[in-house]
This record gives structure tokens, sequence and C-alpha cells, in this order.
């Protein structure tokens, strides 16, 4: 029996485009929209900040540092929130698995930055029973520590958990785990999905 649904953020419950970031950020440093994704896409900066190796502080001085961005930290902040828009219809699914009485928890690969802002802007955040976050476990998935960390918290394990992720590699770490996991495609698969899995959706 389905006891944890555990909900990745980008691409599942939240839409999100780097390029809207990119493309507003540029006229504020010293490269062109291409140079800047580049550096922002292909450099291992965003891992280190995602998996809690750097904080907000110096995420945003390295930024600036190789980029000449003139702004100030919560300039740049506000600029990367608007990256954000909700799938309407996944927040749906996100409630009435809720409203079934099944704990909901995000699972994701993330930073403070971003969860700032997606704490305040969506109410899905408080209807979770809780949130395990890369950054604050020091570990990115597909990697086994951000998995047993979820285990430990929720106190489940094996099928007891439904997952759902946008990206194959991630769901195959959880499926070597026995979870009843599924890669995300569109919001009426996902609902077939946990309906196969038990939760009355």
């Amino acid at each position: 029996m389905i006891r944890v649904v555990a909900f990745d953020i980008g691409r599942v419950l939240l839409d999100f485009d780097y390029g809207i970031f990119v493309r507003r950020m540029a006229p504020s440093t010293r490269l062109d929209v291409s140079a800047l994704d580049a550096l922002l896409n292909q450099s291992p900066l965003l891992a280190a900040y995602e998996s809690g190796q750097i904080d907000c502080a110096k995420f945003f001085r390295k930024i600036q540092a190789d980029t000449g961005f003139n702004g100030t930290q919560e300039e740049f902040s506000a600029l990367f929130e608007e990256i954000f828009t909700p799938i309407d219809a996944m927040m749906e699914l996100h409630a009435q698995v809720v409203a079934c009485g099944i704990p909901a928890w995000t699972f994701s690969n993330t930073n403070a930055m971003a969860v700032r802002h997606i704490s305040r802007a969506y109410e899905f955040w408080a209807r979770c029973a809780g949130h395990i976050l890369s950054h604050e476990v020091g570990a990115l998935k597909p990697d086994a520590t951000i998995y047993t960390t979820l285990e430990s918290t929720t106190e489940a394990t094996g099928y007891d958990i439904a997952y759902i992720d946008d990206l194959q590699d991630n769901v195959d770490a959880a499926l070597k785990r026995g979870w009843s996991a599924v890669r995300y495609e569109n919001p009426e698969q996902a609902r077939v999905a946990f309906r196969k899995m038990g939760i009355a959706v």
C-alpha cells in the first residue's frame, strides 16, 4: 500500500525556463545571451549550489565575478524567481493526493533561492508533509544519499513510496530501491499511473 507520494518539483509541479533568467540578466553583465547561457548551464557552479556545497552568498559572488553582473543579490534573486510557471493539472493532482490522506513530499534537486520563492508563491508547498531537498541533504539525485534520506525521514521504503520525476535516471535509481516510481510525461499519464498504484485520484 502506498504510504508516501514523492513529487519532483521542476517540470513536474512547476515548469521552468532558465532562458528567461538568462535573457533578462544578460543586459546587466558583460556577456551576451549565448555566453551567459553557456556559463550558467555548463559550469559545475549550479550543481555545487544545489548540492549545498556553497551557499547563496557564495553562489552570487561567483556569478558576479564571472559575469560582471552589476546588480544586487536581491535583484539577482528576483530575476531567478521569474523562471517558474505552475503546471495547473499537476497542482490539482497533488491536492487530490493529499485529500486522499496520503502524505505528499517534495523530492527535488533545487536550491535555497528557488525554495524561498516557491514556498511563498505556491499553495502546494504548505500542503506537503515535508520536503527532501538536495541543497539541504548535501546530495543530488540520483545519488543514493538523498533516497535514503527520504526513506529514513518518512519511515517508508520500497513499494510503499510512490515517486514521479521527469528524468529517467532519477526514476531508475528509485526503481532499484523497489519504489513505485514512474517517469512524468503529462498530467493525465501521471494520474493514470497513480491510479494503477492504488491511489484514488
